[in-house]
């Protein structure tokens, strides 16, 4: 699933190429597309007909498009395979094209909307008073938002009682945080996935962040990380950001600092990648029995 990088260079093209536009129709091809639209198709293409597009928007892995004349917007996630394209109106559409937005413009592109497995899809909500559809306002900020406050983080982060890389994909503490850049921030911090955050200092936390901002940063200036033609940017191109992973993706090579194999461990239904000698694992304590 894209993580923030990938999320925010497609945000950005939207930004460029459709924000600003006024929506003339809207045509669903596919129902499961519109299934967090508790009105279905009909009524998602009818409430968007005629409104102006806002600057999008970004939180974590959702975007969403602001309407400017409504206290609501249009959510999209990407799911495993979605795909929020910009082309000429004459192209030949997608093999898996789900929904299409035209605008009352000469510009001459619309707005495709392309999901493989149909796990992602886009919706219509009413909004927060922050600016956020209602559905995610229980998402926390993200590293590179200039709100993100560094100290609540590390003091959530004790208080969890959790593992580290379970904290980090946490949406409701740190959001747009997946498994990938994940496993690089923990590379370069050289924490265990397994770590306890309990016992966190305040410079260790702030490291950590640290690590989790440059990684995501990096990722961003090269479009993002593509393992293959799912994730592509509003241009159809794709990331190549995996060039650079230290641990993800990287089991049996060695490690860039210490030389070590990196391995590859099953956790929560993914994998973690980690360097066994840079990134030890936590010791057990172990209680003795009662005599």
């Amino acid at each position: 699933m894209p993580e923030l990088p990938e999320v925010e260079v497609v945000r950005r093209g939207l930004e460029r190429w459709v924000s600003g536009r006024t929506v003339a129709s809207v045509e669903v091809l596919h129902p499961r597309a519109v299934r967090r639209h508790l009105g279905g198709g009909e009524d998602f293409a009818a409430r968007l007909k005629g409104h102006r597009i806002g600057v999008a928007q970004r939180r974590g892995k959702y975007l969403w498009l602001p309407l400017e004349d409504t206290d609501a917007s249009v959510l999209g996630h990407l799911g495993m395979s979605g795909q929020l394209l910009v082309q000429p109106a004459g192209a030949p559409d997608e093999k898996h094209l789900r929904i299409r937005l035209r605008f009352d413009d000469a510009l001459g592109t619309e707005l495709r909307f392309v999901d493989q497995r149909t796990f992602g899809g886009l919706s219509l909500h009413d909004n927060t008073p922050d600016g956020l559809p209602d559905v995610i306002a229980h998402i926390a900020r993200d590293p590179l938002d200039t709100a993100f406050d560094d100290e609540a983080f590390h003091r959530a982060l004790r208080l969890r009682r959790t593992t580290i890389k379970r904290a980090l994909l946490d949406q409701t503490l740190i959001s747009g945080v997946g498994n990938i850049y994940a496993d690089e921030a923990l590379w370069r911090s050289r924490l265990h996935y397994d770590r306890p955050t309990a016992g966190f200092t305040r410079p260790r936390s702030l490291e950590l962040l640290g690590h989790v901002r440059d990684v995501m940063r990096a990722a961003l200036e090269v479009g993002g990380t593509s393992f293959d033609s799912l994730y592509v940017n509003v241009n159809g191109e794709s990331g190549y950001f995996d060039r650079s992973l230290d641990a993800y993706g990287r089991e049996g090579e060695p490690c860039g600092r210490c030389g070590t194999p990196i391995r590859r461990r099953p956790w929560m239904n993914r994998s973690s990648y980690f360097c066994p000698s840079c990134q030890r694992p936590p010791r057990i304590t172990r209680v003795a029995p009662r005599a």
